[in-house]
Parts: structure tokens; sequence; C-alpha cells
């Protein structure tokens, strides 16, 4: 397949077949992947109808400067493509399914004297998987029932013919407790051990009734033999597999293999369950969450979440039982609303997981929104302040023996850091290491800036620091006419004293305390904030400095380089050409005979 790119306004000339589109923003980066029953119809609905699309489809739009599409046989070839290709590039205006865990696999290794075992690694070459199991304890109920209806080994000893001909191996445990027949001194051939194998497959499979049957075989023969003691193993493994088939039966054993996929949404979410069925026996049962991110229908939601734990665990099913009715079918793709019967009980039990599915999230987000506005309701408390703390700022000044003095100041909103709002400060107005006049700097630009651009004061604001840094913070809120608006605290480090202006003693928090660790978490990233940016300013001072040495190189020669080149080693390896039209011809001169001399260093 080949794929054919196009300009937005191009869309007009794309073909009328089906298959997958892609969309590119003016970075060159894939934005969205679709798939189309008709290429044609489908981009144009993008540009035709815009002022019918809704605000996020419209953003969309707007990022798109390139269009490529891939032309497919069939509509479900182009569902199959999609999925392959969001999973492998992740769009960011995509669905993605909100499950991250490493499910396990039963391994059959490619090796003389095959084992079968667990692994969540996924490596083809080392033999045949089977899987993924979305519980592990299923996957090890059917491991149990596979080592005790036979006797497969579970050494990892090279049992490959001319090993176990050096007998250098002796039996263990497991022979001697009936679980192995000890192939590794040469008491089990390996077509022996293979017919065990081949019925475990089936069992691997979820095809229960080839092993029932050839139980039933081999008994019966045992019996006409006359070797009762072994037809009565053989019954015994018999019921095991009957008991093991009844306990996963959750339909008539009658249905043919299929798959159950269920939805129930919400204003911004989807759920949906999802059922693998065999011989009438659940194998997998899976429930994942959708984040809608261009107002999707139910039925694209249904159909991505489908076609993804399909792929996902490698469902061969010739039929598909859904809750929702589909307006196009799909070709190839065997979807069904069941009525009554069977089908329709599997529907039932399906849509219970989802609607359970969907409770739990509600329950669980609630719960984490419960405590978030517990614990910014509790640092009210603690502190007595007339509003809830839902948007607090706290500051910290960094320099060394004076050195690079700069400052920082982050933003928490309910509770939680709010990264966009961070901004760093270089100390203007102040010489040397005066922390006091720092903060009285710093915190009155921040207000100074919030009241030029209108926008709302923070409910809290947190000084790291005690009396001192307080103090001259409440000078600039007085200066600009705002203290008494917000309230106001300085947080010492050693003890965690709260200091409150004109307060001589502290108030002290328990230790302990949700309230406490939020202010100490607030206090540390603005530290940590501060900190950093004191790194780079002062490492970016050391190679302006060094630069300056230059003769001819001043410091404004040396701040154009580092803003354009960002490092002395970027400078050092900088082509004649590139430096002249930073900084001109006769400062490159004396530049690059310094490099030179400095080749090296």
């Amino acid at each position: 397949m080949q794929a054919s790119s196009y300009k937005p306004e191009e869309h007009l000339t794309l073909p009328d077949q089906p298959g997958v589109y892609r969309y590119f923003n003016a970075a060159n980066e894939l934005i969205y992947v679709g798939k189309a029953k008709n290429l044609k119809k489908r981009v144009s609905s993008y540009f035709n109808k815009i002022s019918g699309l809704n605000l996020k489809t419209k953003r969309m739009v707007r990022e798109i400067q390139r269009i490529e599409i891939t032309m497919v046989n069939s509509e479900l070839d182009a569902l199959l493509l999609e999925n392959n290709l969001i999973k492998k590039t992740q769009p960011k205006y995509n669905i993605l399914l909100r499950d991250d865990k490493t499910y396990p696999y039963l391994l059959l290794t490619k090796e003389n004297f095959p084992r079968i075992f667990q692994t969540r690694k996924y490596i083809p070459k080392r033999g045949t998987y089977f899987g993924p199991f979305a519980s592990v304890k299923a996957m090890n109920n059917v491991l149990d029932l596979i080592r005790e209806l036979f006797t497969i080994r579970t050494c990892k000893l090279d049992l490959s013919p001319y090993k176990i001909a050096e007998e250098k191996y002796k039996v263990c445990l497991e022979y001697h407790i009936g679980n192995c027949q000890g192939p590794c001194v040469g008491l089990q051939k390996e077509s022996n051990y293979l017919k065990d194998i081949e019925q475990a497959k089936h069992i691997l499979k979820g095809n229960l009734g080839v092993a029932k049957s050839h139980f039933k075989q081999e008994m019966q023969k045992m019996a006409e033999n006359l070797e009762f003691e072994k037809a009565q193993k053989l019954k015994d493994k018999l019921i095991l597999l009957e008991k093991y088939q009844a306990k996963s039966l959750v339909a008539s054993p009658n249905i043919a293999n299929l798959d159950v996929c269920t939805i129930v949404t919400d204003e911004k979410n989807a759920y949906v369950n999802y059922l693998r069925i065999k011989n009438g026996a659940m194998n997998v049962s899976k429930n994942v969450e959708l984040k809608k991110k261009l107002d999707e229908t139910d039925e694209q939601l249904l159909l991505t979440a489908l076609i993804r734990l399909q792929d996902q665990f490698q469902s061969d099913a010739k039929e598909v039982l859904i809750n929702i009715d589909i307006e196009e079918p799909i070709e190839g793709l065997n979807l069904t609303l069941p009525k009554i019967g069977d089908k329709k009980k599997l529907i039932e039990l399906s849509l219970k997981n989802a609607l359970y599915y969907k409770k739990e999230k509600a329950l669980l987000k609630g719960l984490n929104e419960d405590k978030k506005d517990r614990v910014i309701r509790q640092l009210q408390q603690d502190l007595s302040l007339p509003d809830i703390p839902d948007h607090i700022e706290c500051f910290d000044n960094s320099n060394i023996q004076g050195t690079n003095p700069v400052a920082s100041m982050v933003c928490f909103l309910n509770g939680k850091p709010a990264v966009k709002e961070y901004r760093h400060f270089h100390i203007k107005t102040v010489v040397g290491a005066n922390d006091f006049a720092s903060m009285k700097e710093v915190v009155g630009r921040r207000y100074k800036r919030l009241l030029e651009e209108d926008k709302p004061l923070p409910k809290l604001i947190v000084i790291d620091g005690g009396k001192g840094q307080l103090s001259s913070s409440v000078e600039a809120l007085k200066e600009l006419g705002i203290y008494g608006k917000m309230p106001i605290i300085g947080i010492a480090k050693r003890l965690e004293e709260i200091y409150f202006p004109g307060d001589s003693y502290p108030i002290h928090i328990d230790k302990k305390s949700e309230s406490l660790r939020l202010l100490q978490r607030i206090r540390d990233e603005a530290h940590r904030f501060a900190i950093t940016f004191h790194r780079d300013v002062r490492s970016k001072n050391a190679f302006g400095t060094q630069l300056t040495d230059i003769e001819g190189i001043g410091k404004n020669t040396a701040e154009k380089l580092l803003s354009h080149f960002k490092s002395i080693k970027k400078i050092k390896e900088a082509n004649e050409t590139e430096l002249i039209e930073v900084i001109g011809s006769s400062r490159t001169k004396a530049l690059m005979e310094w490099i030179e001399k400095n080749k090296g260093a």
C-alpha cells in the first residue's frame, strides 16, 4: 500500500475509495489518523461543514497542513490499518485506550520437550504464545489444569538428544511425585511427550471439546485392554476437565466462538466491556475506558475499542455481539445485536460489567476529588483563612555568596501544581546577598503585573523564609495598595514554623497533617524551581565570562552567541559562516583564533 500526499485545499481530488487518512501539522507532526468508507466524502466533511464541527475538531482542522492517504480494499481493512497506525504513533487527537498494563501470556517453547510457562515478555522466536490473559488468576487456573492433566516438565534443562545421551542429568522431585516421566534420563520418548503437548495446545486455545474426546477414546482403549487402573486415571482427568469447563461456562456449550463488546458513555468518557467466548466458556473479560477527543459517537468509540481489544487478545471470532445499533454495517465484520436467547444473556452480562466499571471509575474520581477538596479545606481551617485557598503562590530566593541572585514563584491550583503559571525572576534592583530586599522586589513585580493585566490574585501567598522575608513581602503589598486583600504567610524551614504578619509568635500545624504536607510540598517545589534556575544562570554566566575574556568579544556579543548557539560546545562546533551571520567577520576572526587555541580544552 502506497501513501499519497495532499494539501488541505486539495481534498476534493481525493479518491472515492475506502482507506485511511492522516493529518499533519506545520511541524510535520502526525496529529490524527482516521478511516473512511469513502476517502473523498469523509475528508471533505472536515472542510466543507466547518461551522457544524465542535470546538475540538475545529482546532484540529486549523492545524492541518498536509494530508496523507492510503487506499485499501475494504472498510474493514481501513479499520484494521487505522488501529495499527494509532497504536504505533498515538496522535494527540485520536482516542487512546486508558490501559498501560503489561498482560501475561502462556508460552509454549520451541525446543526439544517443549515447556509451558507464564511470561510478560513477547518474543515470537521463543515459541508459541497463548493470551494475553486479562486475569492472572484465570491464566494460573489454565496452567494448573494442564499440569494436572499432563506430565509436562517444568525444568530448564537442555534436553537435546546428545545432552540426554551424555547421561549428565538425574531425575528430580517432580519425577518422584509423578508430575514428570523423566525425559532428561531417557525414560520418556519425545514422540510420546508431544502427544500431551498437542492436547495441551487445544486447551490453551479454548478447544476443551477436543481434549475431552481424546481422554474418552484413550479411556475406552484402556478398558478394552482390561487396563482398568489406567482407565480410571483417565476418567479422573476427564472429570477434572468437565469440572473446569462447568466453572467457566457462561452460556450454552453449543454457542460457537464469538466476542461480546458493550459500551456505556457519559459526557467525557466511554466505558467498554469485552468478553471472548470459546465453546460457551469465557476466557477473557476486560474493561477499558476511552476519553472522548473529538465528540465521537458511541458507534465510533465501540468500533475503536473492539478492533484494538481483538488485536490485543488475538481474537479469531467470526461473530461479535454488541449492544448498540450500527447504522452502516462494515463488510467483513459480523456484528450482531441479539434480542433473545443465550446471546442476549451474554450482552446483559457484558453490559452489567461495563456499568459496574463506569460506577467504579466515578466513585474513584469522587474519592480523589473529595481528598483534594478536603486538604485545602483543612488548610483553610488550620490557618483561619477567609476563603478556600484553591489558588496558592509561593516565592523563594536563590543565590550563592551574592552571585547571580534569582527568585522563583510556583502556583498551585486546587492543591495541584499549575506548571504553566510558574515564574522565574532575575533580581534587578538589589546588589549582593540581600534576601529581604530581593523578596520585596519579586513580590512587588509579580503583583504589579497581575494588577496591570487585571488577573485574579491568589487566595494565599506563601513566602519561603521567616519573619524578615515575610515583612519585606508585606512592604511590597502595601506599596501596591493590596495588603489585606489576600492572606500572606512565611514558612521557616527549621521547625516548620508558620508566621503571620504582625504576630511575634509562629503557629505550628500538626506534623502529620495533610495541610502541612501540602505547604511543605509547595515550599519544596518553589525551592527546587529556584535552585534549578540559579544553576542554569550561573552556568550561562560562566560561559559568558569565558567568552568575554577573548579580545574583541564584549558582554553583548557573548550574549548574542549564547542566545543563538545555547552553549560553548555548540559555538566551538559552528562553522565560520554561521558565526559571521551572528557576530560579523572581525569578531568571528578573533573567536576562531581562540577556538583553535583552545581545541580539546
